[in-house]
């Protein structure tokens, strides 16, 4: 069985953004030679997620209020958290949002539905953050 472990390293230009990873996580199965196997994707950060969902703009924008009524970012001291730092929002998004993936790899492709693409959201941006992609199989 081969192994592969790989790091991919974001910073988004805004506190909560939504980035397509897909073809980054395609170019980790070519790179592991894997052909039929599993891929793990995760975040490393408690404020960021890794989720399956449809690229349209507006379901992003959707996700956005919906996390926004569930956690509002403000004020910040709603939060007993938030009495080191203001991103307590971010840690109750993430986790509504999930912290990782796993998807089948078949015939050296990953294995999606017809609309299915890998997500990673960031919940307190601005600053270099990284997810994790590990993947087994032969």
């Amino acid at each position: 069985m081969k192994s592969f472990r790989k790091e991919l390293w974001f910073n988004t230009s805004k506190r909560r953004e939504y980035l397509n990873i897909t073809r980054e996580i395609d170019k980790c199965v070519i790179e592991s030679g894997v052909q039929e196997g599993l891929v793990l994707v995760n975040a490393m950060h408690i404020t960021a997620s890794v989720f399956i969902n449809d690229d349209e703009s507006g379901l992003h924008q959707d996700f956005e209020k919906w996390l926004e009524r569930l956690a509002p970012e403000k004020p910040h001291s709603q939060y007993m958290h938030n009495g080191y730092e203001d991103n307590a929002d971010a840690h109750l998004k993430r986790q509504i949002m999930g912290r990782d993936v796993v998807v089948a790899i078949t015939k050296g492709q990953l294995d999606l539905g017809p609309w299915e693409q890998i997500f990673y959201g960031e919940y307190d941006g601005m600053r270099r953050k990284r997810v994790l992609v590990k993947i087994i199989g032969e």
